[in-house]
């Protein structure tokens, strides 16, 4: 039985991904900061932990992780601010990475933004902050020899997904619904050869598997 631990789980990936896996048989713990988060993870099926990427330690982050087969990062501070984006998606991606590391948990699987969202639109400082903040946490997950994969997808809607997508590492910028990348997140974990890719993932018209397949295939 595989265990996940996701960053992330009452999220609007998370919580689909969590449902994905428990049907699947995966035995899944997520990870909250705030009580009332605990219920909607619960709702999915999976174990709801307390934990804080701000203020809890490496080593109380690697105490959780333990145990663990997968660690997948999908959490964000969701627009409310330069500080908390540079403490979640910055500091807290690196802190979370560090404590995977100190669990003895290899792979990792990190929910990113294609880098070229929002781009030909009016931007704001705090955007291009956020833009800043997830290349710099990806440039830290792809300097160690964990087995990572990250996700770049495009803009994220919420309509039903059609388990179809484009996937590779340079695509045009489109849209992608939350269903199709949390269909997309849980083949990545049960295809291990999957591994140290940069990924970036659209709506298509291939299947999920078939797309994994050329993944592996091609590169």
């Amino acid at each position: 039985m595989a265990k996940i631990f996701q960053i992330g789980a009452a999220g609007g990936i998370g919580r689909r991904l969590s449902e994905m896996l428990v049907r699947s048989g995966a035995r899944v713990t997520g990870m909250h900061r705030r009580a009332e988060q605990a219920a909607v993870i619960e709702g999915t099926g999976a174990a709801a932990v307390g934990g804080d990427l701000i203020e809890d330690s490496v080593q109380r982050l690697a105490e959780l992780i333990a145990g663990h087969d997968v660690v997948v990062f999908s959490a964000g501070a969701h627009g409310t601010g330069v500080e908390q984006t540079n403490l979640i998606d910055g500091k807290g991606l690196e802190k979370a990475v560090d404590a995977a590391l100190r669990a003895g948990v290899r792979r990792f699987i990190l929910v990113s933004v294609f880098m070229d969202a929002h781009r030909g639109s009016q931007s704001t400082d705090g955007f291009e902050n956020y833009i800043r903040v997830k290349r710099e946490a990806d440039v830290y997950l792809a300097a160690t020899d964990l087995e990572w994969v990250i996700v770049r997808p495009g803009r994220l809607t919420d309509g039903e997904g059609s388990g179809l997508v484009a996937a590779g590492p340079a695509l045009q910028y489109g849209t992608v619904s939350r269903d199709n990348v949390a269909e997309f997140i849980h083949e990545a974990i049960y295809t291990p050869s999957l591994r140290r890719r940069v990924i970036e993932l659209v709506d298509g018209d291939k299947p999920v598997s078939a797309a994994m397949r050329e993944l592996i295939e091609t590169f």
